[in-house]
């Protein structure tokens, strides 16, 4: 069997780019979503040769917020990836979206079109911390998007939230935690408020208009939280995500284990053929060189990706440190005899000397024949992930 590849697909849009916000997102650019659903038909086109006989098994469009798009423009863009890439019929096929973008009507014109899988941008129950994070809907809006996703028929539905606001009480985050279980969600993404260079939440705390989030506080949330979700039956499969018995996030998983995938859009990010790359950021961009290299195909002068405008080959070192970075986030570990069949080496020998604070200071383990996190380590896992960084 050909090896599979996953399929990411980026909508840059948003109706307000929230404070805390690093990534590729621009509001006020809905005018761009027409011609940008052609752009990716076309730049699907430009791939479908490099990926023939590569079984797409995940389609994940993120963003921005995919759930601006009208049903029709999506089912535009799902018909264009159906033609170029050959996705499999189980395919887990998922839609980043906000709340206040979704009814049933359009839930139930996703479900047509193949989506399977729903993962709600929630960030908190509380209306005052939702209006400090720039969210535009409110936290009743948040539970009605829910329980409509239900009622169209989506039966994989996962809920993001963020922990470790400024100021923000355990209490707080325990009644969001609480109100999330009372959906009972297949899935649950938490994350805590981090401090992104360049962001404006970045120059409100150096301004001392907003205080940093608290690590202390946001270490005895994500603990409490641990205990509550393995009492509700989650399973903690990776540092930021629970699940009911057989709803991981596969597409994310083919991330944590250094699987190939493709990536479709603006900013979006690949890894495909033993290298990495990353697309033209700015939408505009995006379209003007997607279309040259189309025109370029069409007229068969050149198969150039322009719109590719950056990219590494990844050597036998990065990607073995990356196969334990990204690894070491799952709970499970790293298989340490897979680890020697792909690469020829003893994980634990090669990397003896990176590893030898962390395994000092309780931060990893080696059990049943996996390199892994404790729970300590979880908490502090940036420590041993920069130890392993190549130079």
């Amino acid at each position: 069997m050909a090896d599979t590849i996953s399929l990411y697909v980026h909508i840059p849009f948003c109706t307000v780019k929230c404070g805390y916000c690093d990534f590729n997102a621009y509001a006020g650019s809905d005018h761009l979503i027409p011609a940008y659903s052609q752009a990716l038909i076309k730049e699907a086109q430009l791939w479908r040769k490099a990926t023939e006989n590569r079984p797409v098994t995940t389609v994940f469009f993120g963003g921005g917020t995919p759930s601006l798009m009208p049903v029709e423009e999506m089912r535009t863009v799902v018909d264009g990836l159906r033609s170029a890439f050959d996705i499999a019929a189980d395919a887990e096929f998922s839609l980043e979206a906000n709340p206040n973008s979704l009814d049933e009507p359009y839930l139930a014109g996703l479900l047509g079109l193949g989506f399977n899988r729903l993962s709600i941008g929630v960030q908190s129950f509380h209306d005052e911390e939702l209006k400090a994070l720039d969210r535009e809907h409110s936290a009743s809006e948040a539970g009605d998007a829910f329980r409509a996703a239900r009622s169209a028929g989506f039966t994989n539905v996962s809920i993001d939230l963020m922990f470790g606001l400024p100021e923000q009480e355990m209490s707080s985050w325990q009644g969001s935690i609480e109100e999330a279980l009372e959906l009972e969600p297949d899935h649950i993404s938490l994350y805590a408020l981090t401090v992104e260079p360049g962001t404006p939440l970045a120059r409100d705390v150096a301004r001392g208009r907003t205080p940093s989030p608290n690590p202390d506080a946001q270490a005895d949330q994500y603990e409490w939280t641990e205990e509550r979700l393995e009492k509700a039956a989650y399973e903690h499969y990776e540092i930021s995500n629970w699940a009911k018995p057989g709803y991981r996030c596969e597409h994310n998983l083919t991330y944590w284990r250094c699987r190939e995938y493709l990536g479709l859009g603006a900013g979006a990010h690949s890894y495909l053929d033993g290298a990495r790359f990353a697309v033209a950021a700015l939408p505009t961009k995006y379209l003007e060189l997607v279309d040259e290299s189309f025109k370029s195909l069409e007229n068969g002068s050149d198969t150039k990706m322009r719109q590719v405008v950056s990219g590494e080959s990844v050597t036998p070192e990065l990607d073995m440190a990356d196969t334990l970075i990204l690894g070491l986030r799952l709970i499970e570990g790293v298989s340490l005899p897979d680890f020697h069949e792909g690469f020829g080496v003893d994980a634990l020998e090669r990397f003896s000397e990176e590893l030898s604070e962390p395994f000092e200071f309780s931060l990893v383990e080696h059990v049943d024949a996996h390199l892994r996190l404790t729970p300590k380590g979880r908490l502090l896992g940036n420590e041993v992930f920069a130890r392993l960084l190549p130079d």
